[in-house]
């Protein structure tokens, strides 16, 4: 059980990686452009499934390989892909056509301060959804 815990920090340090690389393109050599591209922000939310992946891994791996997800720790699971869910359908809410910042001037979407903040609410779900697996799984003696 412990290289399945070892997999879930590589693979949320992964996540971190990539979720730094999209937030930060310059980084890696590339020119950022103006704004939050759809690119840009499927490689940011990428790297936030795996971080989250991740840490989902490493608490079941390490602190409960032996017992079966209880309903609390199903319902973290399920709370953190909810807020990924959530992160991008706010994310990408310009680019699939249902966001409200798209300005008649110019023909590219822009990244607005509500998607912000849904993107941000959400992952604060998806953090929230793993502590919640976290600390269900722990035991009442």
């Amino acid at each position: 059980m412990i290289r399945i815990s070892q997999f879930g920090v590589a693979l949320g340090a992964l996540g971190f990686i990539l979720t730094l690389m999209g937030l930060f393109p310059g980084v890696t050599g590339l020119r950022p452009g103006e704004g939050v591209g759809a690119v840009q922000f499927v490689v940011i939310w990428s790297g936030f499934a795996l971080l989250i992946l991740g840490g989902l891994i490493y608490v079941k791996y390490t602190y409960y390989p032996q017992s079966s997800s209880n309903l609390g720790q199903q319902i973290g699971v399920r709370l953190a892909w909810t807020g990924l869910i959530v992160t991008g359908m706010c994310g990408l809410a310009d680019f699939l056509g249902f966001g409200s910042h798209i300005i008649p001037v110019s023909p590219e979407p822009v990244f607005g301060e509500l998607q912000l903040i849904g993107v941000l609410g959400g992952f604060l779900l998806s953090a929230l959804g793993v502590a919640v697996f976290a600390l269900a799984g722990m035991s009442r003696s």
